[in-house]
């Protein structure tokens, strides 16, 4: 579960601060912080408030670490781990004004990609025991793909194409702007650079015929019941990689990995998602 390049990280967090601070890294910008002496130092715990998959601590650190490059922090809890209700994870020191300013930008962060991380877990599990792998798409959050499918990753789900310029994938628009599933195949792999995966959408058992025909490397089938899930897979015979797709979620997704496809695709991983709650909370101070 490697993570996305530093540069993207610190660029996300940068950005988010940006948003935050009206523009500008500075400090001065936030008008409630000014209310705490400038050269004030705080311990702070970050805290779990309902079970998940613990994921985007490096977002988290970078974002208190752009305004306060001193910052330190002290983790009992490892990324990808299962953390419940109450357990404490991180203890950080740094500036005051720093904490109370990348507060917000730091749990924002922490929550998606731990909620994110947790939707793929939990997809993952109700696979498990068949030979189909779970997969994200690009339903992500604009400018946050990179960190959204390192957190699939995290939860022990896998990517499906990064975007647009890595993977063919011939949808029904395409499909019915090209002229059909043959000729919209053939055109692709003009294009394509050699040995790229090429993946057509289908709605039916025939569309499923002419793409294997056409030599689809992948048959993504949209929307199938159960029992069409089973017949494409008597059909197929093998001769590509079959992905179930659309309307795959935790109620459907074991029967469809128990039907025989190598893969199902969810959406719901990056974009269904409920974040997850976290507190950062300042450390009482003895009476002076």
């Amino acid at each position: 579960m490697s993570l996305p390049a530093a540069n993207q990280i610190e660029q996300a967090v940068q950005d988010a601060l940006r948003e935050d601070l009206g523009g500008a890294l500075d400090l001065g910008a936030d008008l409630s912080a000014a209310a705490v002496p400038a050269d004030k130092k705080s311990a702070a715990q970050l805290l779990c408030r309902a079970g998940t998959v613990l994921c985007g601590a490096a977002w988290f650190e970078a974002a208190i670490r752009q305004l306060d490059s001193s910052a330190r922090f002290a983790w009992s809890a490892a990324e990808g781990d299962d953390v419940n209700s109450g357990q404490q994870l991180c203890r950080v020191e740094a500036q005051s004004r720093a904490l109370l300013a990348a507060e917000r930008t730091a749990l924002n962060f922490l929550q998606l990609l731990s909620a994110t991380a947790h939707a793929a877990r939990r997809a993952a599990a109700l696979a498990r025991g068949t030979p189909c792998r779970v997969l994200d798409t690009r339903k992500t959050i604009p400018g946050l793909r990179a960190a959204q499918k390192y957190a699939v990753r995290t939860g022990g789900a896998q990517n499906h194409r990064t975007g647009l310029f890595d993977a063919v994938l011939l949808k029904e628009n395409h499909i019915r702007a090209a002229g059909g599933i043959a000729r919209a195949v053939r055109a692709a792999r003009k294009h394509a650079p050699a040995g790229a995966a090429l993946t057509v959408e289908v709605e039916n058992v025939e569309q499923l015929e002419q793409a294997i025909r056409a030599g689809a490397t992948r048959i993504l089938l949209d929307n199938f019941t159960a029992a069409a899930l089973a017949e494409a897979v008597r059909r197929n015979r093998g001769r590509a990689e079959l992905e179930a797709s659309g309307g795959i979620s935790g109620e459907n997704l074991r029967a469809a990995a128990r039907s025989g496809v190598d893969c199902v695709s969810l959406g719901a991983l990056t974009k269904n998602i409920c974040a997850a709650d976290y507190s950062l909370l300042f450390e009482k101070e003895s009476a002076g």
